[in-house]
């Protein structure tokens, strides 16, 4: 008797979330193909060579290094055969306007002397704070973390935990029951930026971050996040998985509420028992499944819900090493609240920014031509639903702004020294990444957007249609969607596998 054939899956999109449910459905003996519709993959962990320089393109901090050995250690292998990560510390110097620095790690002892440096006092709220992202992080994190929810029972189930923690309060507004000094309360909230909240209205769930830091260290990979997806890539090829580079997805074939297969740009197609989308949650929907009623239907009730912002990034290459400036720095602005009005409400392009510094050749000198330096500045903007500016003008003045900042406060001679610089914008986002409307981080993780109430891991009516990524439970940033892959893959294993 022959065996039968193996079941096939196709996943969208080679970002960390598309490859991360590869793998796992590549592990489980369904024969899977991802298909990317850039040159090379990583999805927003994209990356450019030039003049010598490495730059990323998107994360830079890898947390939770666990999450990702795991989807090596289902098939017996290690990740340290593709990939070496290295301790990033401390995690985020932040300085402030005034020239204050507060250097945030979890060497205990340090942090603690740190927090007693703006205020004694805080040493014990701090404690307070700790124990209560530890609690947050075992209930959102290690118990629903990689936990589809397909229906509203599966939220209410979780309503009592999400209460007992006051879910419904904002991370902000939950350090500052703990915290007093305003320095340290912008330290310990502004974590949810790099998953696009805005930490005055984001869940106090995601006060979590602080403990998954604590617990697992901050970490990068050598050669950059891109040598990453390289290993995920490489990993997934060697169990027999198929890759379909620069030929992106322009159709899901349907037949009733069924997924049949795809249509790609050069006229390709393939047939496939379940197919998954990491691509962005409204192009998913209003494009790649416009020819189907559920697409049209669903793209239009997503319209009616938030975003989160987008990014403008400076990246540039320089003269000189600077063992002084850490691996990832927060340059605050001169307002935190008012600026994050900015961007989430008012939709503004203000006077004012703070910046997300990353200074990967302090860590990995190769990442840089000898005796230069590798860095990228990020700010968040507000994305191009309510800011409405002709970035291919306004691009190079607000680089020139972000570059003398950076100067006035780190680097003062840094036009001189510049070897290369580019940046990019919310219209590369949603020209390069089909991201709606320029955002960064998909759907913006407020309550009433998330878990059951963002886009479900299976769809609710194509009952063989998937996704995964940060339109999806749990969410953005790199454990977010890693942990959407294991929701994910499951669900398409139970299915395909019963």
């Amino acid at each position: 008797m022959t065996n039968p054939a193996p079941r096939t899956a196709c996943v969208i999109g080679a970002g960390f979330g598309g490859m991360a449910l590869a793998i796992r459905l590549q592990s489980a003996g369904i024969a899977t193909t991802v298909i990317e519709n850039r040159d090379k993959p990583g999805g927003r962990a994209y990356y450019w060579q030039k003049d010598g320089f490495t730059f990323d393109a998107g994360p830079t901090v890898v947390t939770d290094p666990d999450c990702l050995k795991e989807l090596w250690a289902l098939s017996g292998h290690d990740m340290a055969e593709d990939v070496e990560l290295m301790p990033v510390m401390p995690f985020y110097r932040l300085n402030w306007p005034d020239g204050t620095n507060f250097d945030y790690s979890n060497d205990e002892a340090n942090l603690r002397k740190e927090i007693a440096k703006l205020d004694p006092a805080d040493v014990a709220g701090y404690d307070a704070f700790l124990a209560y992202s530890a609690g947050v992080y075992e209930e959102g994190y290690v118990k629903l973390g990689t936990v589809p929810f397909l229906d509203f029972k599966s939220m209410l189930k979780a309503a009592p935990a999400l209460a007992k923690h006051q879910a419904w309060r904002s991370v902000y507004s939950m350090v500052s029951k703990y915290i007093r000094n305003e320095k340290l309360r912008e330290a310990l909230s502004f974590h949810t930026l790099l998953v696009g909240g805005n930490p005055m209205k984001t869940s106090s769930i995601y006060a979590l971050i602080h403990k998954l830091e604590k617990d697992g260290g901050v970490w990068w990979t050598r050669g950059g996040t891109n040598r990453l997806i390289a290993g995920m890539v490489r990993h997934f090829e060697r169990l027999g998985g198929t890759m379909r580079v620069g030929d992106g997805v322009e159709r899901v074939e349907t037949l009733g509420n069924k997924a049949t297969g795809v249509v790609t740009k050069s006229g390709w197609t393939g047939q496939f028992d379940a197919v998954a989308s990491n691509a962005d949650i409204m192009h998913s929907y209003r494009d790649l499944l416009g020819d189907n009623y559920r697409g049209k239907s669903y793209a239009k009730s997503l319209g009616r819900k938030t975003f989160s912002p987008s990014l403008f990034v400076v990246h540039f290459g320089i003269e000189g090493t600077w063992p002084g400036i850490p691996h990832h720095m927060i340059l605050f602005g001169p307002r935190y609240k008012g600026l994050l009005d900015d961007i989430y409400s008012h939709g503004v392009l203000p006077e004012d920014f703070s910046i997300y510094l990353h200074h990967p050749t302090v860590t990995d000198p190769a990442m840089a031509p000898e005796g230069k330096s590798t860095f990228y500045a990020l700010v968040p903007v507000a994305h191009l639903g309510k800011l409405n500016v002709d970035w291919d003008v306004v691009g190079p003045q607000l680089e020139k702004r972000i570059l003398d900042e950076v100067g006035r406060r780190l680097i003062p001679d840094i036009h001189d020294r510049l070897v290369t610089s580019f940046h990019y914008t919310p219209t590369d986002f949603c020209h390069d990444l089909n991201a709606h409307l320029g955002s960064a981080f998909s759907l913006e993780p407020v309550l009433t957007q998330s878990a059951w109430f963002r886009g479900h891991n299976r769809d609710d009516v194509i009952g063989n249609f998937y996704l995964v990524g940060a339109g999806t439970h749990p969410g953005a940033g790199i454990p977010g969607v890693v942990g959407s892959a294991k929701a994910t893959a499951g669900l398409m294993i139970a299915d395909l596998l019963g």
